[in-house]
């Protein structure tokens, strides 16, 4: 019995990266070698000079606090199998599940992440599902409903014969496969069948709902929904599957809205999701995934449990989280918005820190540390056995002022506080106080969205919110298991990329100019210092459009201008920038190449990388100023979520598609490609002895800005064809179409 209480949960194991390392820092010394050369140049030049030493300081910065994020790679590896060996009664946990829009999240995506939830390979009976109905949709509900009758079959066939991807929509792409030996005969074929003809009968009823003007009739159960606006309807709140054996409960929710109650995006909406659940089950852990994100490993739920039941993880770790890895990125990821690279190097060396950022779904939350409780709390309370609070003795008293005015929605608090598995099971019992701290106006005079639940303030409410619970000394663990747990749809094209990327870029910038900036969190809170580096980096995207800007427009200015910001090619100091172009371009590639990528992969994330810093951080940047002059409002923009089940996002030629709108994201792109073509046509038709004439430098031109003016066509190289009316449907991957 010793033996079995001695078998590991988990573990954290540092990776070698000694060659990464030399590469960083080479690159890092290169940097600051051309900062110093210009430097002592300065005088000698003149404001371009001035203007490439200012940018090329902030890309040394920025480079320097990517090598911090980089330096200390680790793995969390988990040891599921032996979970019940050591902790018979496994505590439960409730998942959330978030929906905004029907039309742009359309609910067959949503109903396969719920079935998919559903469907984990964990004690039903210690499983919740939430789903928060942020636009009050009776099509959601009713794609709900329909999806539990399916749930019904569903959950007991996936453990029945072990299936692996528990999402109905991507398992049935497939051949039948079982993973239990019985899953070759007959039995399993036939099963397998009519689970297929029963969820396409889903799909069927779900597609038909959605194309009429109300999706089914308003009476009975679906009788709440008549006459709701979007933003101006009641709580409505709907318990379905109570008391299965088999299959979890699932609640619908959608939280009261009226037009002059601040609503707080997402954030307020995870917020009721943990009143409303607080009173229902009050479970020790809280899953939230967006509507997107369907359980890809049935295990999920029993790794991340590993982690937060390890022995230390009770006064150390606040939240587990799970990378957001997609299933329909086209060949190639030509959008750059997979970010396998990403997590394999930055996202394991931040573990290796205080931990990752919160990322808004495939999240696994303590309860009592959502509801504001300090890593020294728990300790107080081991020695004292009683419920603490922010570092105080939580009484009734305390906890209304702090949670709201819900008397049993502040016991619950306390149960949770004292780190007990329940509060209550009776759906029923609760429902009445459930309306109550649903309502719109329940939080005023209370500390959510500032001091306990998820954070106010931003649009990526899920940074902040992890950043005030690295704040208080929680750190976080990133898990990476082979199948990935969770598995979503990135934006379905260019455009909409480019939209998920100045929302965070927003969001992220109004953080680190607010009272919460992570500066203030290592001042006054326990953000660890190398932590504190790596919010600057990432809460400054926006920022980085400036700088970048500017460099990609030098080339063609100093071409018109017949002047100079690169050492001539005869000069020594030239080697300086040259050995940066080529180790930083040697570097990313290796990156890519090493997990798995091609260099078309790579070159399309250059690529896309200089296209979204110079568009959509700029405008970013531009919002968050106007924000901060009292000018105009963030406004938060839904995604479009694709539903089809393909794994790419093709033309019948194979090329990817870039759609050209109106949209203001397309004007930095097209200009910087304009102009650098303009410098380029000057040089190839000798307009460029005129330019000289002109401004009078006797300088010279140098090849080196030749060949920088043609490195930035070549990444705008896209946007040639696009600003051509209402002509849609520009190939994006003109130059490396996908095959």
């Amino acid at each position: 019995m010793a033996k079995q209480v001695s078998l590991p949960l988990s573990e954290k194991v540092a990776r070698k990266n000694t060659t990464q390392r030399a590469l960083d820092i080479t690159l890092l010394f290169l940097l600051l070698s051309l900062l110093l050369y210009r430097l002592l140049s300065l005088s000698n030049h003149g404001f371009v000079w001035l203007l490439a030493f200012l940018c090329e300081s902030y890309f040394t910065f920025n480079w320097f606090l990517i090598v911090n994020c980089k330096w200390n790679p680790v793995d969390f590896i988990t040891y599921p199998q032996n979970l019940e060996k050591r902790l018979p009664d496994l505590p439960p946990v409730d998942m959330f599940v978030t929906t905004a829009d029907p039309v742009l999240e359309p609910p067959p995506i949503t109903m396969n992440t719920v079935v998919s939830l559903l469907a984990v390979d964990y004690p039903a009976d210690k499983l919740a599902c939430y789903l928060s109905d942020d636009g009050c949709s009776p099509l959601t509900f009713y794609s709900l409903v329909e999806a539990s009758k399916f749930a019904k079959l569903w959950v007991p066939f996936c453990k029945k014969y072990n299936v692996q991807v528990r999402a109905p929509f991507r398992y049935f792409l497939d051949e039948p496969i079982s993973s239990t030996s019985a899953g070759a005969n007959s039995e399993f074929k036939l099963d397998w069948k009519k689970m297929k003809a029963e969820y396409e009968e889903l799909c069927l009823k779900i597609e038909a709902a959605s194309r009429k003007s109300v999706p089914c009739d308003l009476t009975a159960e679906f009788a709440v929904f008549s006459n709701v606006e979007r933003n101006n309807h009641p709580t409505i709140i709907k318990i379905i599957g109570e008391n299965l054996d088999d299959v979890p409960p699932l609640v619908y929710i959608s939280r009261e809205k009226r037009p002059k109650h601040p609503h707080h995006y997402k954030a307020g909406a995870m917020n009721v999701l943990s009143r409303v659940s607080g009173l229902m089950t009050n479970a020790p852990y809280m899953l939230n995934v967006d509507c997107d994100m369907f359980a890809n490993n049935p295990q999920v739920v029993r790794q991340a449990m590993c982690q937060h039941l390890d022995s230390k993880s009770e006064t150390e770790i606040g939240f587990v989280q799970f990378p957001q890895c997609f299933y329909d990125g086209p060949k190639d990821d030509p959008y750059g918005n997979q970010f396998v690279v990403s997590y394999e190097y930055m996202g394991r060396g931040i573990a290796g820190l205080q931990g990752p950022g919160y990322s808004g779904t495939g999240c696994f939350h303590r309860r009592k540390v959502i509801y504001g409780q300090w890593p020294e709390d728990v300790e107080i309370q081991a020695r004292n056995h009683t419920s603490i609070f922010n570092g105080k003795l939580a009484d009734n008293e305390l906890l209304i002022k702090a949670f709201g005015k819900s008397k049993q929605f502040s016991e619950s608090v306390a149960y949770a506080l004292k780190g007990k598995k329940s509060f209550s099971n009776n759906f029923s019992n609760s429902l009445e106080e459930a309306f109550y701290v649903a309502s719109c106006d329940y939080e005023f005079g209370t500390s959510w969205g500032n001091k306990i639940g998820w954070m106010y303030g931003s649009m990526t409410e899920d940074v902040m919110t992890g950043l005030m619970i690295h704040k208080k000394g929680w750190k976080s663990a990133l898990l990476m298991p082979k199948p990935q747990g969770f598995l979503g749809c990135a934006p379905s094209g260019g455009p909409a990329a480019m939209t998920q990327q100045k929302r965070w870029a927003t969001g992220l910038l109004e953080i680190l100019v607010s009272k919460n900036s992570p500066i203030f969190a290592f001042l006054n809170g326990k953000l660890q210092f190398r932590m504190l580096l790596f919010y600057l980096w990432f809460l400054s995207w926006g920022l980085f459009s400036i700088p970048e800007l500017c460099y990609a427009a030098l080339p063609a200015y100093c071409i018109i201008a017949n002047s100079q910001f690169l050492p001539k090619v005869q000069e020594p100091a030239m080697l300086i920038p040259v050995s940066i172009f080529v180790i930083y371009n040697l570097l990313t590639i290796r990156e890519y190449l090493k997990t798995g990528m091609s260099i078309r992969a790579w070159w399309n994330f250059m690529r896309i990388g200089r296209i979204t810093r110079t568009s959509a951080y700029l405008l970013a940047a531009l919002t968050v100023v106007l924000k901060l002059l009292g000018l105009s409002e963030t406004v938060f923009e839904v995604t479009q979520k694709d539903q089809s089940g393909s794994d790419g996002d093709e033309t019948k030629n194979g090329a990817i598609k870039f759609t050209f709108d109106e949209s203001p994201l397309f004007v930095p792109g097209t200009t910087l490609l304009l102009v650098n073509l303009t410098a380029l046509l000057a040089v190839s038709s000798g307009l460029r002895q005129l330019a000289a004439h002109d401004v009078g430098h006797g300088n010279g031109l140098g090849a080196g800005e030749v060949f920088c003016s043609l490195w930035v066509v070549l990444f705008f190289l896209p946007f040639l064809k696009g600003p051509r009316g209402d002509e849609v449907g520009v190939l994006f991957n003109q130059t490396i179409a996908i095959d």
